[in-house]
């Protein structure tokens, strides 16, 4: 098989030509695309998030973050006693998720803090 790489400086995008099918392949910009920021997470968002990030209790507690309506903005300010009130009283399991959140919400403030600094940057 052969491969042909081409570079279009002006653009910054890469096309690769396969030979063997004669199929084009672009790939997405070098830089990846930024995923939805959290406060605009919608419930199926939510969903989604927490399947993969805590599958263990998706199963136990999915119903539980859809019948409260979590959306992404709730969700990075919830805390164990809320989870308890919401259903999810084992200890071990609300921890859990907790930790979870927690690291959602660090990453979140991370972003927006590189956001205010290439702002700053740039004004």
């Amino acid at each position: 098989m052969k491969i042909k790489i081409s570079y279009k400086l002006q653009i910054k995008t890469k096309t690769m030509i396969l030979e063997d099918n004669q199929s084009i392949i672009k790939p997405r910009n070098s830089r990846a695309a930024r995923p939805k920021v959290v406060y605009q997470w919608t419930t199926q968002d939510v969903q989604k998030w927490f399947r993969r990030h805590c599958y263990d209790y998706y199963v136990l507690y999915g119903e539980k973050f859809l019948q409260h309506e979590i959306i992404g903005r709730a969700l990075i300010r919830i805390n164990e006693n809320q989870l308890y009130r919401m259903g999810i009283t084992n200890p071990d399991h609300s921890q859990e998720i907790c930790r979870e959140i927690l690291k959602l919400r660090l990453k979140t403030y991370i972003l927006e803090f590189r956001d205010l600094e290439r702002n700053n940057l740039y004004d």
